[in-house]
């Protein structure tokens, strides 16, 4: 597979899934369906990161096979949003109306006095009814296996999954699936695969951001802030600057790296395996995780859309998925990113797998917001995320590849009818004309010169 460093320029033609290839069908490129089928691979799930109802939805009609979300406690994303037990069961209806799973983190690592409100929190995810629970922590475990017999269990990445037996040992206790620890490479998991056979299901990270601690276990955050990574309150210094101060020479900041007065030291590239899809297939990985729960809409639209495209691609015909690499490419640097790499997949990773310079995400495209309503005379109903004018080409993005270049031909307050030239009020509800069709659950979106 080629090297996935070229997802960070953007200089291949735009492509419409249905476009054709010098003349060619691409249903006639690379191995027939039968050729594929003849394979025996299991078409893995995509699991796609929600921070809030409007994202999981968002997630729901751009290709998630399920959506895992977190609570309004006992997940590791307290800075998320998340959900209340409402939102929760008003998000489960919204999936399994359209055959789409969701699983609820509870993957903290647990005290003493975390442990009866979890008791109480597991009896309320009985009625909100989610197809499993990510957990890590051993004492959580066992009190959902009491309280909620009946919901599948998730191991977290956060439990250090490394080994076969681990995997067995989890199976034993009950587990319906085991995550992998990200320091795994595809040749371990292989060997995980083999060992294990179909007793239990494997979830690996394949997408979004890397940490610098083992399988996610940092103590850096505590220590600086005295906010606990592994109780949800991470602060991501791992993203800081650093220097090296001598102890008798305070003030006098040393160079880390080169010739640097100070250097991003522990800031990793973003996993990405967008271009590495029959590799993970042939793993035996049952389900893809894209990791983001602190995303926005436009990111998860973005991830999903491309990986529901290549994952079904390479299912019909490897060949299709290999025509249609420029595509995944151009459009997985859509979304914020900070460089991309294949983690431990491929190996141990060397010092080219960090960003020295600086924290800064590449950023090429802005949300703007995602149409709630069409009154079919042309207009749609956005809440407007970030500022846009009238008069501006903007692009309708559609869960089925297109993109739609458009211009913004006018825009009007919901509430007043007063017509506008520039949206600059976040949250503000707005009535926007396009020189185009948008449907809802759309996204709009301005691409950044």
């Amino acid at each position: 597979m080629r090297n996935l460093k070229t997802a960070s320029v953007r200089k291949e033609p735009r492509k419409d899934f249905t476009e054709q290839s010098e003349g060619k069908s691409f249903q006639t490129l690379g191995r027939s369906e039968g050729e594929m089928r003849n394979l025996n691979k299991k078409k893995p799930e995509l699991l796609i990161p929600a921070s809030s109802l409007e994202v999981l939805k968002t997630a729901v009609i751009f290709g998630a096979d399920a959506v895992y979300i977190g609570g309004e406690a006992f997940g590791l994303r307290a800075k998320a949003k998340n959900f209340s037990l409402e939102e929760m069961k008003e998000g489960v209806r919204f999936a399994h109306d359209r055959q789409v799973k969701v699983y609820v983190t509870a993957n903290i690592l647990a005290h003493n006095r975390d442990l009866p409100e979890a008791r109480v929190y597991f009896e309320e995810l009985k009625e909100v009814g989610p197809d499993a629970l990510i957990i890590s922590d051993p004492g959580m475990f066992l009190i959902a296996r009491e309280v909620c017999p009946e919901i599948e269990i998730h191991i977290s990445t956060q439990a250090n999954n490394v080994n076969y037996q681990t995997f067995r040992f989890w199976k034993q206790q009950g587990a319906s699936r085991v995550v992998t620890g990200r320091e795994l490479s595809l040749e371990e998991i292989r060997e995980i695969r083999k060992e294990i056979g179909d007793t239990v299901e494997i979830e690996t990270f394949v997408h979004g951001a890397m940490c610098i601690s083992y399988s996610g276990r940092c103590l850096l955050s505590n220590y600086f802030t005295g906010r606990d990574a592994n109780q949800g309150a991470c602060t991501h210094p791992c993203r800081w600057k650093y220097a090296v101060v001598e102890e008798t020479r305070p003030g006098e900041y040393m160079p880390v790296y080169e010739n640097e007065r100070g250097t991003f030291l522990f800031n990793s590239k973003d996993l990405c395996m967008i271009g590495h899809i029959p590799d993970l297939v042939d793993a035996g990985i049952d389900s893809l995780k894209v990791e983001g729960r602190m995303k926005t809409a436009l990111y998860v639209a973005t991830v999903a859309r491309t990986y529901r495209k290549a994952l079904d691609d390479y299912v019909q015909n490897p060949g299709l998925y290999e025509a249609h690499m420029p595509w995944y490419l151009e459009q997985i640097a859509r979304c914020t990113y900070r460089q991309f790499t294949t983690g431990f997949f491929y190996g141990r990773p060397d010092e080219s797998a960090q960003i020295y310079e600086n924290s800064t995400y590449v950023k090429e495209y802005t949300y703007l917001g995602t149409v709630r309503e069409v009154d079919g005379q042309g207009r749609c109903l956005v809440e407007q995320r970030n500022k846009f004018s009238v008069g501006e080409v903007i692009e309708i993005m559609k869960p089925d590849g297109r993109d739609l270049e458009v211009p913004v031909q006018k825009i009007e307050d919901a509430e007043s009818g007063t017509s506008q030239e520039s949206a600059p009020h976040a949250r503000q509800q707005l009535w926007v004309t396009l020189g185009g069709e948008a449907e809802v659950m759309d996204l709009l979106r301005r691409e950044e010169t």
